[in-house]
């Protein structure tokens, strides 16, 4: 075991201060908070052919000015969620163009989210201070929720559109040496057929995870490993979430960590603050430590107040423990 000084901690779209990812209010706040890597979300444009190369450019600049690495870009998953077809084919090649615009602002990493169906939050839950927890239960009646706007999509048609699009996009990722980052779809372990689709990563979400890396197998097909999203689809997070870390880190196939906690397991929990969870980061932390993991952690879906309209109070607390967790896991080796 020796320390780590790569891993780092990282600040993205999920809390903004001024007027945008790369503002001087945004930039300064992060930087006060010990953060020097940035993950910006750059949004498809309607009738627009792929990302603008000025806007990447003026974003990189603001970074530079700063002292600030415009690391990653997440990609919306309207690019890469749809059927077979010339549509399809068309959007493959704007992503293989976005990577080529995204090299040439220095940034090296893309996450996305195959997100088939939307993202499932069903409950509130008053927290400390005041705050709120966003969180889901599988409903009883799922069977009668509508089907998504992707309509039904069953696992072999989800699995022909992961694999079509990790064969045409990984080369152009190693082409361009822009690491591909998968978001797990949040929440795993839902049960096929929810809102019309078999989500890839259900019902058993490491096993879904060493599928997908196996069909491109490359050091440019890896992931955003959302510590919250996978314990999400645990029936034990807390010891099910360790060995997930280890096999990615492991393999090398971690890009960026988005640090989330939560009470619950699969089917029933709460996201919380990253303290009082089911999870221990600190020994996800020496996992990350011993395997070289060499990117950002990222506080992700803090809890909600009145009084922090946009998170910047939570993030600063998030950005502060992880923080705290690099320095005490490098402390405990020469």
């Amino acid at each position: 075991m020796k320390k780590n000084t790569l891993m780092h901690v990282g600040g993205d779209y999920h809390s903004v201060a001024g007027n945008g990812i790369t503002s001087k209010e945004n930039l300064e706040f992060n930087l006060r908070h010990g953060v020097r890597h940035i993950t910006a979300q750059v949004r498809k444009r309607p009738g627009v052919a792929g990302w603008d190369p000025d806007e990447l450019k003026r974003m990189r600049d603001d970074c530079d000015r700063h002292g600030v690495v415009f690391e990653a870009i997440r990609m919306d998953s309207d690019y890469i969620k749809l059927a077979k077809g010339v549509e399809r084919d068309r959007e493959i090649e704007i992503i293989q163009n976005n990577l080529r615009k995204a090299q040439q602002v220095g940034v090296t990493i893309v996450t996305y989210h195959w997100t088939l169906i939307p993202i499932r939050r069903n409950t509130k839950t008053p927290g400390r201070g005041g705050v709120t927890y966003a969180g889901f239960r599988l409903e009883p009646d799922w069977k009668s929720l509508p089907v998504g706007d992707a309509g039904r999509v069953p696992a072999e048609d989800y699995w022909e559109r992961i694999t079509n699009f990790l064969q045409k996009v990984i080369p152009a990722a190693k082409e361009t040496g822009v690491r591909m980052a998968c978001h797990p779809y949040d929440p795993p372990g839902l049960p096929f057929g929810y809102q019309g689709a078999d989500n890839w990563d259900s019902p058993d979400v490491f096993a879904a995870i060493k599928r997908y890396e196996a069909v491109v197998d490359s050091p440019f097909n890896g992931f955003q490993l959302c510590l919250g999203t996978v314990a999400e689809g645990l029936k034990d997070p807390r010891r099910g979430v360790l060995p997930i870390t280890r096999y990615l880190g492991g393999k090398g196939k971690i890009y960026q960590i988005h640090m989330r906690n939560i009470k619950g397991r699969l089917h029933h929990f709460d996201e919380v603050f990253p303290d009082e969870g089911e999870m221990n980061f600190l020994e996800v932390m020496r996992i990350l430590r011993d395997t070289g993991f060499a990117g950002s952690l990222c506080p992700d879906h803090m809890p909600k107040h009145p009084a922090d309209p946009g998170g910047l109070q939570a993030f600063a607390m998030g950005y502060g423990y992880i923080q705290a967790l690099i320095q005490a896991v490098n402390n405990e080796v020469p």
